[in-house]
């Protein structure tokens, strides 16, 4: 445990940053640069470092298998959900017109739900595939 201390301490001191940031570019998305696969990118690889850092079993117990795959269909649901919820309304498919009674509150609203949807399922994949390539040639599989 006493192994790289310095690069464990830095690494908790960083994440919360970083993590924080994920959620900044997440919901400044609608407004500016920035969006959910670019959210999820720096949230997959911040959860990534903790991984490298402490350890894929510790790693795999913050974040076990079943709940990245919840999240990954999750994130689609929630895409796809929007998308009919237009249909519903009586727009078309992702027509963020019809999901409130102001048309700019609905473009606002069906934006930030579809990023949403994004970021968590580019999260939880990128997350997904570096435990499946961290695990080869391991028994941890």
């Amino acid at each position: 445990m006493q192994r790289h201390l310095v690069l464990r301490v830095t690494t908790k001191l960083l994440m919360p940053f970083i993590l924080l940031f994920a959620l900044y570019v997440q919901f400044h998305g609608d407004f500016g640069p920035g969006g959910g696969f670019q959210a999820g990118v720096i949230f997959g690889a911040g959860f990534i470092l903790y991984a490298l850092v402490y350890g894929i079993k510790n790693a795999r117990l913050v974040a076990p298998d079943y709940v990245i795959r919840v999240l990954i269909a999750a994130g689609l649901l929630l895409y796809i959900g929007v998308g009919f919820a237009g249909l519903f309304l009586g727009g078309k498919f992702l027509d963020y017109n019809v999901l409130a009674s102001d048309p700019v509150s609905g473009q606002h609203l069906g934006i930030l739900l579809v990023e949403l949807g994004v970021g968590v399922t580019v999260a939880a994949t990128m997350i997904t595939v570096f435990f499946a390539f961290a695990a080869r040639g391991r028994d941890e599989g």
